[in-house]
């Protein structure tokens, strides 16, 4: 047995597709299909991955969300690189990514074209707003799910509750991690018996890791500063390289970066523009960072499109090629599987945060109440394929944006 492009389970026959067939169908799809940002990526990534195929189990899946919250980047984009690693080795980490990636730098790239053609954005508001509560219950289904898998103690449901509230007060994400990570850590070590505390094991585990990978987006960083040059392809490439290699945060973030930058510093596009870019690739399916595939057609045409979404994605590539084979490795130390512990908590606790921000925007009255309830109650007790929930948020969102 198999699943077709959309997720229906399918009778192979006598040929079995392959892992690499099997990653290409599934992230093209989401990549076609995965509204409402990293978030809800990673939950659509979950029911996929761990419920419906059994290609992780919940704690695997974890500890890649761990992992991926621990380097700069685009969440989603990275756990689809993870998860295409573990399943088919580094043929599957560039299929998986690419794969995610694609259809929504297309979609973005036609946007783009009627925009410079037309000088406005396609009206899309009546199908998110059906798709959004759909995307809300989604997610929370996850955070149940994965809850459930991470919060193994009440000392770690203490440290989700402090971590979500330090998200509501906007503490950076990245210290978060590493807090809840390092407090896991300590707890460890205070019940733990001496014969298993091993300070050497502290040193390779992720203050050394990171400090390395941190140092390197930091090199690049410097390396790539673009002062006072005219605009060219490689400039642009240059920069999304630099922006792909050093950005933490949503794409929230990204709008404050690009804006000092681009906007500000450069003066190669004006803020309206910016903006319009920002909500493409907020409005569009799959990663919000092809934002950048839109910057690189208004700056350069179809050859500053590939150039900038090329420069931003490609640094995610190379930090999951890195951090990608030791996670398991990880998991295997009682040290740091302790760290992972406490940063899968607190990703958790940062994507709950989220949620409810998404959630106070997405489920606005009577019927976007009903949407989120009905697809929560059809994805909890029937467990009915997400994408056609999706769909059909789609067309009652629509529907019911013409009646009212």
């Amino acid at each position: 047995m198999g699943y077709d492009a959309w997720g229906i389970r399918i009778n192979m026959g006598s040929r079995q597709q392959s892992p690499l067939e099997e990653l290409a169908r599934l992230f093209l799809r989401l990549g076609t299909t995965a509204f409402g940002g990293p978030a809800a990526h990673i939950a659509l990534m979950e029911d996929e991955v761990v419920r419906r195929r059994g290609w992780l189990s919940r704690q695997e899946f974890l500890d890649l969300l761990g992992a991926t919250n621990l380097i700069p980047g685009p969440n989603s984009t990275e756990m689809a690189i993870h998860i295409g690693y573990r399943r088919a080795g580094w043929p599957g980490l560039i299929v998986a990514g690419s794969c995610f990636i694609l259809p929504a730098m297309m979609m973005v790239l036609a946007i783009a074209m009627a925009y410079v053609r037309y000088g406005k954005l396609p009206q899309v508001q009546a199908v998110l707003y059906g798709v959004k509560p759909v995307i809300i219950a989604i997610v929370l289904q996850a955070l149940w799910g994965l809850g459930r898998t991470a919060v193994k103690t009440w000392f770690l449901l203490a440290l989700a509750l402090a971590a979500t509230a330090a998200g509501f007060l906007g503490v950076n994400e990245l210290f978060i991690l590493f807090v809840g990570g390092l407090l896991v850590v300590g707890r460890h070590f205070i019940h733990a018996r001496p014969r298993n505390v091993t300070m050497g094991a502290v040193v390779p585990v992720l203050p050394a890791g990171m400090t390395g990978r941190l140092a390197t987006g930091s090199a690049l960083a410097v390396g790539v500063t673009l002062a006072a040059v005219p605009f060219s392809i490689w400039a642009l490439f240059l920069f999304f390289l630099k922006v792909g290699a050093v950005l933490y945060g949503s794409g929230y973030v990204l709008l404050a970066f690009l804006q000092g930058d681009l906007v500000h510093r450069y003066g190669w596009m004006t803020q309206e523009q910016l903006l319009d870019a920002v909500a493409v690739g907020q409005i569009t399916p799959g990663p919000v960072f092809t934002t950048a595939t839109f910057v690189g057609y208004l700056l350069g045409g179809t050859s500053g499109a590939l150039a900038a979404t090329l420069g931003i994605f490609l640094p995610a590539f190379f930090f999951v090629a890195i951090s990608g084979p030791l996670v398991p490795r990880l998991r295997r130390s009682r040290t740091a599987g302790a760290f992972l512990d406490g940063v899968n908590v607190s990703s958790l606790a940062l994507m709950a945060a989220v949620t409810w921000q998404l959630g106070r925007s997405a489920i606005v009255d009577v019927p976007t109440i009903v949407l989120a309830a009905t697809a929560a109650f059809l994805l909890l007790r029937h467990r009915v394929n997400s994408l056609w929930l999706i769909v059909a948020g789609a067309a009652l969102g629509s529907i019911v944006r013409l009646v009212y």
